[in-house]
């Protein structure tokens, strides 16, 4: 591997971590059950809180708020993914060109 080669993937890396540090600072909040139930997840995937509205459940029936819970886990964990994804997007094409570029190895 040509010394440039290997400066472009220290490069890389670095701007992995920086990525994954952002990621872990942008909370998105989902909401279910009309406020009912309110979760914050990192763009990182990790769920941050989770917020429950004891006036607006009833506690007769607990399969109501789970049913509230999967739904804003599903949704926020869906945009978190979505951020993810468009921040990682000209890393992906920035990997690829310089994975493309070492498939004169000889192997």
């Amino acid at each position: 591997m040509a010394m440039g080669d290997k400066m472009k993937l220290v490069n890389s890396a670095i701007k992995v971590q920086k990525i994954q540090k952002s990621l872990e600072k942008e909370i998105i909040e989902v909401d279910a059950g009309d406020g009912a139930v309110i979760v914050q997840i990192a763009a990182d995937m990790k769920i941050k809180d989770i917020k429950i509205d004891p006036s607006k459940v009833d506690l007769d029936n607990i399969h109501q708020l789970e049913h509230w819970l999967k739904i804003a886990i599903r949704d926020g964990l869906a945009k978190a993914k979505e951020i993810a994804a468009k921040k990682m997007q000209p890393l992906e094409r920035e990997m690829q060109s310089l994975i493309g570029g070492l498939g004169n190895l000889g192997f």
